[in-house]
């Protein structure tokens, strides 16, 4: 990202250290992540130490210091999601991504991780693709439902 469009982000928090988490928040819906170099920009623009920034960035979850694709896939492996088949889902879509979790596929597409909840057991297994959740997936809906999001580039 380019010190303009962080000046930007900046400039809509005022500068205020203490808007650093919607400031992170703003940079990763950006980028997909937190790149160093942009935490050290901002950590140069609001005088605040670049400890403190990454203390924030890892204790949320929410944010990511690896890149991630357009459309990060979470597949919950809580024990509601495992014992309803959780794990064959993950490996159909480690299948058909052809990555492991915490990888990232070639073309950036698509980054795989897992959570341990996602808070909604009662549709489990759940798989979280971008923003949107998909209930009860199961193994023959991985490819179709993967599929429709590389229909949207």
């Amino acid at each position: 990202m380019d010190t303009r469009s962080i000046d930007r982000i900046l400039k809509k928090y005022n500068h205020e250290q203490s808007s650093i988490i919607g400031i992170l928040q703003d940079l990763q819906e950006k980028e997909n992540y937190l790149p160093e170099k942009s935490l050290e920009y901002i950590s140069e623009r609001l005088s605040m130490p670049l400890t403190r920034i990454y203390r924030i960035a890892t204790f949320y979850n929410a944010f990511s210091l690896k890149p991630r694709g357009k459309y990060p896939v979470n597949v919950c492996l809580g024990t509601a999601c495992h014992v309803r088949g959780a794990a064959m889902v993950l490996e159909r879509i480690k299948m058909h991504l052809g990555i492991e979790v915490g990888e990232i596929t070639k073309d950036n597409v698509f980054s795989l991780e897992t959570v341990n909840c996602l808070g909604s057991c009662a549709l489990g297994p759940v798989v979280v693709i971008g923003n949107e959740y998909h209930g009860k997936m199961t193994s023959a809906k991985v490819s179709s439902t993967i599929d429709q999001y590389r229909k949207d580039l």
